[in-house]
């Protein structure tokens, strides 16, 4: 098995070129899902002068296990993981977009992986959104990051219903990204199971709509 099972996979684009773009957005799909299915959420927000990023995940899956899993059943392919998405952020920033004009967007295992990305490289993103999904360990992790990401809008939403993400995962979540000094917006869902609503999609709009206008001020 290599140690770096997403190392040579695809990142697909949709948008203009990023030295043209007010703004990016990786999109970080969930488990058995493929990249282009993501690029679906650039035709729902709907943005001009964004570039929408998507890396895929070998065989479709970040990870094999639970996100909350012990950390080290998850290896090497979580390492991979977080490496992948560094790689695609730094691509993001060589071009001329900066973090504080990028947002990480997942969904799902995405949406784990998105948010344990941006806790643990901690810096002023444009912004996080995790769409049923939370922060990457076992139950009793303590949540403990280095790092400030003032000026980050962060995004969490999820049903109550969801057998895959508990809404404890979701409350911790937020409570760690506030720790680290982003404005947060948590949403849970009564009723809801697992998936994305349009009240989701609408938040989603007016964030990166806040990115795109400071951009461009």
């Amino acid at each position: 098995m290599t140690e770096d099972p997403h190392g040579e996979t695809p990142v697909e684009r949709r948008g203009p070129p990023l030295a043209d773009a007010a703004a990016a957005v990786i999109l970080v799909h969930g488990r058995g899902a493929r990249a282009r299915g993501m690029l679906d959420f650039a035709d729902e927000i709907d943005r001009d002068a964004v570039t929408y990023l998507a890396p895929q995940a070998a065989r479709g899956t970040w990870y094999p296990q639970s996100f909350m899993a012990p950390i080290d059943a998850n290896e090497p392919h979580l390492s991979s993981a977080l490496d992948k998405l560094e790689r695609v952020r730094t691509t993001v920033s060589d071009a001329g977009v900066p973090p504080e004009r990028t947002v990480l967007l997942g969904f799902s295992q995405g949406a784990c992986l998105a948010t344990e990305f941006a806790a643990r490289t901690a810096r002023s993103y444009g912004g996080v959104v995790g769409l049923s999904g939370g922060l990457i360990g076992p139950e009793g992790t303590t949540f403990d990051y280095d790092g400030d990401v003032s000026g980050t809008d962060v995004f969490l939403g999820c049903g109550d219903r969801d057998p895959h993400i508990p809404v404890d995962r979701v409350h911790e979540t937020a409570d760690a990204f506030s720790a680290l000094g982003a404005s947060v917006d948590e949403r849970i869902y009564e009723g809801m199971s697992h998936g994305v609503i349009e009240d989701e999609m609408d938040a989603v709009r007016a964030l990166l709509g806040g990115v795109v206008s400071n951009a461009t001020d």
